[in-house]
């Protein structure tokens, strides 16, 4: 799927947003389609699916969190939140529901279509064969690389030949978890479930302690990541690799 042919569809109540959206969208090659209320979302998901979708969390008919949720039940469409709501708690909330990515308002052209084309990618990624050695950073730079057949992960630098780093099983889930949903934002909770299990959605302060551990061993500078990225309030990033993002069991 090329970017530049790809059907963008923007959903919201307001129409000076929408105009400014379309026009900047139109601009950079993409195909613009809207919808006013959460209604007409579904309509058009059903009968004429686009390639992204661009939702504004206040709609008339609707809460955009919970119509998110209600999408993830039976559609894997990018959705991208652009909302004016600031709180850390909805952007958990809408990260949580399913959406790819948000964005708050105001934002910048640049910021907002480079999120589109990062949410374009893992898309057309996850129709791709399975990559199972995942890279990041540069052969004649750091670089780190994570072989999710073998699960194992070596470590570079300038000069010197790569090194197989020694995680605990712990580390490794937690990093596995991150590289396999590269350029998202996942939360704490996604996190804390998908490592620890259910009953330690909580224990926030522990999955800092093991992400400082990871930094430490894979980072060059761990105080100024390259890689392993805060989201403050929210949870954590993982940049996309050089690769593509694939889990060979899924």
């Amino acid at each position: 799927m090329s970017d530049g042919a790809s059907k963008v569809l923007v959903v919201g109540d307001e129409p000076a947003i929408r105009k400014f959206l379309r026009t900047s969208l139109e601009a950079h090659g993409y195909r613009y389609e809207e919808a006013t209320c959460a209604r007409e979302l579904l309509q058009r998901l059903s009968s004429h699916p686009p390639d992204l979708v661009l939702l504004d969390l206040g709609l008339p008919d609707g809460d955009g969190i919970e119509l998110t949720r209600r999408i993830r039940e039976w559609s894997s469409v990018p959705i991208l939140v652009v909302s004016a709501r600031e709180r850390e708690a909805d952007k958990v909330a809408a990260l949580d529901a399913g959406a790819d990515d948000y964005v708050t308002k105001p934002f910048g052209v640049p910021e907002l279509l480079a999120r589109v084309r990062a949410a374009l990618r893992r898309a057309s990624q996850r129709e791709q064969p399975p990559c199972a050695i995942l890279r990041w950073g540069r052969a004649d730079g750091p670089r780190f690389a994570i072989d999710l057949a073998r699960r194992v992960v070596h470590r570079g630098a300038p000069g010197e030949p790569d090194q197989e780093l020694r995680l605990t099983p712990t580390e490794y889930r937690l990093l596995a978890l991150l590289g396999k949903h590269a350029g998202r934002v996942l939360t704490h909770g996604f996190l804390l479930r998908g490592v620890w299990g259910p009953e330690h959605t909580g224990d926030v302060a522990y999955l800092r302690v093991y992400m400082g551990q990871l930094r430490a061993k894979l980072e060059p500078v761990p105080a100024q990541p390259l890689w392993l990225l805060t989201e403050p309030g929210v949870g954590y990033r993982l940049v996309e690799p050089s690769t593509e993002v694939k889990d060979p069991e899924a």
